[in-house]
């Protein structure tokens, strides 16, 4: 291979738009966290999501998150459940704001959060603390879409809002209807690696025009109506920059192509890794509600399949993260530890790498990451059974379809007959 295959980078689009619209902001000098582009991506957004909702733009996903919570009244003392099979974005604004994330496992068939452990653990909170959680935040893992209909039907009954974490489920859908649409909230990314992109940033769903423009107060600092700056509240700077919305505005012109090709690459996967022994390819139920963008494709390796290398799985420290931050770390000393994919995994994933293709395992739980290990969690062993067998394939638009029959065939040759 001549190139490397990464696992999932967003593209220009072939018009340049996004050139047309960042040079724009420079030629207006519109060079700020506010601005034409800014306005005119959130427009977009509205139109995209639909169902009459409103859309803030934001510096990252994480962003609003932390927004999310902080207008749904989450402070200090206070408890959120949040899925546990997910990234750190979804649970780390839970403790910014001083509250404590309780997780909840998944269910076999999406890998979301599962709505009957979710009222298992809301029962049980008020049990043990004499109050609701004030919280709810499903993920939409991969893509897949979660089981919205009966998450929102058991937060209605308790009472407790939800914030839909589709940073990853940029333009999935669940019974025709857009995720991150369904609850009081709905978070999106546009992180370099995400659907489309803004290099980095994000944006926050809203109900209605008053829930945006509260948002945007706290985006833009929460400064009170008088001719010099006043607050009286704790704001944050996490506006989007009308720069990034440039970018963000061309893209959108390419969004439906995008999700388009993922699901493309996602049905070619399926059928050339069909009659490949041990690895099974991860697709949504077939009930007909289920419509993922497959940001990611995600495969379950066999525990008793065995692939060259494997034997020197996980023998020696590595110096550079997998994915994400890569390059952005915290030294470690040992190459194991007590909740880590299976040597097979890790093996494939080293193969793969040593012949130009960035794979990474799936998301590891939050409940068994360390920084977590005093959080309350309600677990059926989903989410870790899945962690130790599970990976991800390269699924982006540079992705071609030479790409992913030169992927299977690698893994073809990695498995040991």
């Amino acid at each position: 291979m001549d190139k490397r295959i990464y696992l999932c980078l967003a593209h220009m689009s072939e018009s340049g738009m996004e050139r047309k619209y960042v040079r724009e902001a420079f030629d207006t000098n519109w060079v700020v966290p506010l601005g034409p582009n800014v306005n005119g991506f959130e427009a977009d957004l509205e139109a995209f999501v639909g169902a009459g909702k409103k859309v803030v733009a934001l510096s990252s996903g994480t962003a609003a998150v932390h927004l999310a919570l902080l207008a749904c009244g989450v402070g200090p003392g206070d408890e959120v459940l949040v899925q546990s099979f997910t990234f750190c974005a979804s649970s780390h604004p839970v403790t910014y704001l001083g509250a404590t994330p309780v997780f909840v496992d998944s269910e076999p068939e999406t890998w979301n959060m599962d709505p009957a452990l979710l009222e298992e653990a809301i029962r049980d909170r008020i049990a043990k603390t004499g109050k609701r959680p004030r919280a709810i935040v499903p993920v939409a893992l991969y893509g897949m879409p979660y089981r919205i209909d009966k998450i929102m039907e058991i937060a209605n009954r308790y009472d407790i809002p939800v914030v839909e974490d589709a940073a990853e489920g940029f333009g999935s859908r669940y019974g025709g209807q857009v995720l991150g649409t369904f609850g009081r909230y709905g978070v999106l990314s546009f992180n370099g690696n995400k659907m489309i992109t803004t290099s980095g940033g994000g944006a926050l769903v809203c109900a209605d025009e008053a829930s945006k423009n509260r948002i945007m107060w706290y985006a833009t600092q929460a400064r009170e109506a008088y001719p010099y700056y006043q607050h009286e509240a704790i704001g944050y700077n996490y506006r989007m920059s009308n720069v990034c919305a440039g970018i963000g505005r061309g893209q959108m012109t390419v969004a439906d192509e995008h999700i388009a090709h993922h699901r493309h690459v996602q049905a070619l996967y399926e059928e050339l890794l069909a009659d490949v022994p041990g690895i099974r390819v991860h697709r949504q139920p077939s009930t007909g509600m289920y419509d993922s963008n497959y940001w990611l494709c995600t495969v379950t390796l066999d525990p008793s399949l065995r692939i060259r290398g494997q034997e020197r799985a996980y023998r020696e420290v590595v110096a550079s993260a997998v994915g994400g931050a890569a390059g952005v770390i915290h030294a470690v000393d040992r190459a194991t530890t007590d909740c880590q994919p299976n040597d097979n995994v890790e093996a494939l994933r080293v193969y793969l790498s040593d012949r130009g293709v960035e794979s990474r395992p799936l998301w590891k739980p939050m409940h068994k990451q360390p920084v977590y290990r005093e959080s309350p969690a309600y677990v059926n062993g989903v989410s870790e059974s899945l962690f130790k067998v599970g990976m991800c394939l390269p699924a982006g638009p540079c992705v071609s379809d030479a790409d992913v029959r030169y992927i299977v065939e690698r893994i073809r040759e990695a498995i040991v007959s």
